[in-house]
């Protein structure tokens, strides 16, 4: 086969392959906060704080794949062998998501949550081993298919490589949730016409015994994507170019600073005299060289200290913004949009803005005068032998696009403290662990008076329940402070009842026809799972032959009593009545688009030119010590997530919010501090300094040896020319 068709397929395998394994991590952290929630039953805290820490050894991990790809099994091998662990931890995910497995009972709950758990954290630690190990290699491997004079190829196939990952990840939030059981953009049905019964809009269910959401195909078919993608990337093994191991770099750069820091400080007293850099206590043992990389490498990380927070909040929006939209309405008239299918905003608009950034927005600023680029000036040789690492240079300024992106960034969250604190004026006023709450739903045959205690007098229809005006539709429950009560209805005779209510609960009081047999039904003391609601649905009233068929539309976390009196046969249905025990989210899920606009506008402006510039100020050989250096600031930012959410407490989420962005102001600041006191460097000219000040004597002697050869060589010449 020709090598430039060889080469193609080998890009196509590595794009396929890398295209279903960003399916496979995406939909399953698209859906994961929600198993959390409302699977395992943990709250938002705890859900969130185990999200990050996930997350967070995703990016810790790729440090552990780098040194077993560089050191023992190469690219190729570590790739296999982390994708097997990854599709196990998969499957056990999936596996854990099955409620049949524990639910003994089967009423549809698991009954030994403890193992679904356990199961749970086994399949995560896997799949974080996995695709955190594989993270370093993929596109280093991708990168190994190509030669040293196709850097245009290499080009592209990088683009490709960028463009997959975000075409899987959106592909990924849109389809996962609705293989989760979630109706997405799917066409609300009219209602039926009278000649026609009205159609039951049926969600995806999974379950043995009892149906239930489908999480096992949530979570199953990314675990199947990905068991596929290992199979066609082993199937096209002998097309690919596979490198040994050549050693860890890492590792190199870890001895060398541990042996400087043994050294200084073994040589403590002040009897030793100062070196210039602390890194300079290592040239008794290592290459000159390697300690000015290693010099140029460690003033990049000393960048990389504020950098963490910025992840902080990036990566909230895979948990809390998830949960910030189950209290919003997904309605958007021709189609419904769950709370986990928002997340496609931000690849959406990583595709949509990578290029206009690139093509118009940068372009304009620079003729603005607003450079965010940066020049490097040569240095005299005298001046850069006396100072290796501080080249003259014009401080302009990829450091400076990277604080504006951390700006967006804390932006997009006081955007998001404000749609909260709309949402909260929406929520349900629910009772305190003191109080109880309570609302009477009329079933006799007239109006009645109810009286509580020494309170004042309601007058409830009949079949409805007690409202706080006549212009409300939804129910407003009456508020206790007390745990027992009297109720008297104005019926004749009086009927006077004690009440016992439930602290911390809502309940209804119902009155039927007969009011002396007044009975409580405990009520949800919360929102409806997940957002659930906003669709119409039919129901059938049966009893023996007579029968009857109705629908509602109901809207987003919504919750509804339905009301059906004696004759509701002969109405056929319609004296169905229902009364809004909660009121829908109101506050619409395309609120949160700004917040999205301005996330991802970050990422593009921090994300994409710190790995630029972090690239440019670094040697060659150290850009894997430099990779591993940033995706640790992804890590660290979603631990300091973990500990917000778990130590803080803030009694509002908005407060939450606020405070994530005034730390990343505060961030921000520190940041353009350090950025304007760092000098950029041309590592290529001071690896060339150095190279040139080790090897002078050496060099000037291969001169002269080659001229003494080629005198030698003339006076062989004209010998033989006179014999």
């Amino acid at each position: 086969m020709p090598a430039e068709d060889l080469r193609d397929k080998n890009m196509e395998e590595t794009k396929r392959k890398k295209k279903k394994k960003r399916f496979s991590y995406y939909g399953m952290r698209a859906v994961l906060v929600l198993y959390f929630r409302y699977f395992l039953l943990w709250d938002s805290d705890l859900s969130t704080s185990i999200y990050h820490a996930f997350v967070a050894l995703c990016y810790l991990t790729p440090i552990l794949g780098a040194i077993i790809a560089d050191s023992w099994l190469g690219k190729f091998k570590t790739i296999i062998y982390l994708s097997i662990v990854y599709a196990v931890g998969q499957v056990i995910m999936a596996v854990s998501t099955i409620h049949d497995i524990t639910d003994t009972d089967r009423d549809g709950s698991p009954d030994n949550l403890t193992l679904h758990i356990a199961l749970s954290m086994l399949g995560l630690f896997l799949i974080a081993l996995g695709t955190g190990g594989i993270k370093p290699c993929v596109a280093a491997f991708g990168g190994d298919q190509f030669q040293e004079h196709q850097s245009r190829q290499l080009n592209t196939f990088f683009s490709v490589f960028y463009l997959c990952i975000n075409a899987g990840s959106l592909l990924s939030t849109l389809i996962t949730p609705v293989l989760r059981g979630a109706r997405s953009l799917s066409t609300l049905p009219e209602p039926p016409p009278p000649h026609r019964a009205p159609e039951t809009f049926s969600t995806q269910q999974c379950g043995i015994h009892t149906q239930q959401q489908c999480y096992p195909l949530a979570f199953g078919v990314p675990a199947a994507l990905m068991v596929v993608s290992l199979v066609v990337f082993i199937a096209g093994s002998g097309m690919y170019v596979k490198t040994d191991p050549e050693g860890n770099i890492m590792w190199s750069v870890c001895k060398c600073i541990g042996f400087a820091i043994k050294n200084r400080f073994r040589h403590r007293s002040k009897l030793y005299p100062k070196r210039e850099h602390w890194m300079d206590w290592a040239d008794e043992k290592y290459d000159k060289l390697l300690i000015a990389q290693i010099k140029m490498v460690l003033k990049v990380l000393f960048l990389y200290i504020p950098l963490p927070m910025f992840w902080t909040l990036f990566d909230q929006k895979g948990s809390r913004w998830t949960l910030q939209a189950t209290t919003m309405s997904g309605d958007f008239g021709g189609f419904i949009l769950q709370p986990d299918q928002m997340q496609t905003v931000n690849p959406i608009l990583i595709l949509t803005l990578v290029p206009i950034m690139d093509r118009l927005v940068f372009p304009l600023i620079q003729k603005c005068g607003l450079n965010f680029r940066y020049r490097m000036t040569r240095l005299k040789e005298t001046m850069l032998r006396k100072q290796i690492l501080e080249p003259l240079i014009v401080r302009e300024h990829p450091l400076k696009r990277m604080t504006v992106g951390m700006l967006f960034a804390a932006a997009a969250f006081v955007c998001a403290a404000v749609v909260q604190v709309e949402i909260d004026k929406t929520l349900p006023d629910f009772p305190s662990s003191s109080q109880s709450q309570l609302k009477v739903v009329n079933m006799y045959g007239g109006s009645l008076g109810v009286r509580f205690s020494s309170g004042e007098p309601l007058t409830i229809h009949s079949y409805e329940a007690s409202l706080s005006c006549s212009s409300q539709s939804s129910v407003d429950y009456l508020t206790f402070d007390q745990q027992e009560i009297t109720v008297s209805l104005t019926t004749d005779p009086v009927i006077t009842n004690p009440l016992r209510l439930i602290r911390g609960s809502r309940q209804t009081l119902v009155i039927p026809a007969e009011p002396e047999r007044m009975y409580l039904e405990e009520d949800i003391n919360s929102k409806p799972k997940e957002g659930k609601n906003a669709v119409r649905r039919a129901f059938t009233l049966s009893n023996g032959h007579q029968s009857c068929e109705f629908s509602r539309k109901f809207g987003f976390g919504s919750s509804y009593t339905f009301l059906v009196p004696a004759d509701v046969f002969s109405s056929e249905c319609e004296s169905v009545k229902e009364v809004e025990d909660m009121e829908p989210n109101s506050v619409h899920m395309a609120l949160q688009i700004p917040q999205y606009f301005l996330m991802t506008s970050g990422e593009v402006l921090f994300s994409v030119t710190g790995l630029q510039f972090s690239y440019s100020q670094a040697p060659k050989n150290m850009k894997s010590v430099l990779q591993a250096g940033w995706l640790c600031t992804n890590a660290v930012g979603n631990i300091i997530v973990l500990i917000v959410a778990e130590l803080g407490k803030l009694p509002k989420q908005w407060a939450e919010y606020v405070l994530f962005a005034s730390l990343l102001v505060a961030v921000s600041i520190i940041f353009s501090i350090m950025a304007y006191f760092y000098t950029y460097i041309d590592p290529a000219e001071i690896e060339a300094q150095i190279l040139k000040e080790q090897h002078l004597d050496t060099e000037d002697e291969k001169k002269e040896k080659k001229k003494e050869e080629t005198l030698e060589m003339q006076d062989k010449e004209v010998k033989q020319t006179k014999i």
